[in-house]
């Protein structure tokens, strides 16, 4: 068995003189756990394409005419399909970064949300460039934003 003494991993099989002074509760879980903040910017963005995967899979023919005032209103009916499979793309998003949160070993926790927020980021990116600009302000920006809090907060 491992056990942590003076910030170093040593083996049961310690010298008898050996000064055993184990950490302190603090120190032992200081960064062993991703930061609270960074899990709530997860959340939020895994909640927001919730509600995307809602109104495209379920709602495209009501919400979205609201969201999307620039298509013309005939246009919903025949695209519903469409946009069901986006909204499901979305679902799926958003279950990665849920499961990033719920993950315990925390390499893995981080390189999971790291690599869902990078998909949101290229996903809102592209929308910008090709639908509206707004959807950069609304998708990337947030996720750009949580990336930089899994590097300089955790």
């Amino acid at each position: 068995m491992i056990k942590l003494y003076s910030r170093i991993a040593f083996s049961d099989e310690l010298p008898n003189n050996f000064n055993k002074v184990p950490l302190d509760k603090y120190e032992i879980t200081k960064g062993l756990k991703m930061n609270i903040i960074t899990k709530i910017l997860i959340g939020i963005i895994a909640l927001e394409h919730l509600y995307i995967l809602y109104f495209e899979m379920f709602a495209w023919e009501t919400i979205g005419k609201r969201t999307f005032k620039s298509l013309p209103e005939n246009l919903f009916k025949p695209t519903k399909a469409l946009a069901a499979n986006q909204g499901l793309y979305n679902g799926f998003l958003s279950a990665g970064l849920l499961w990033s949160i719920l993950i315990s070993d925390i390499t893995w926790s981080k390189n999971i949300a790291l690599f869902f927020l990078i998909c949101v980021s290229v996903a809102g990116i592209y929308g910008a460039l090709s639908a509206s600009r707004k959807i950069f302000f609304v998708q990337a920006l947030p996720a750009l934003i949580t990336i930089l809090c899994l590097f300089l907060l955790d």
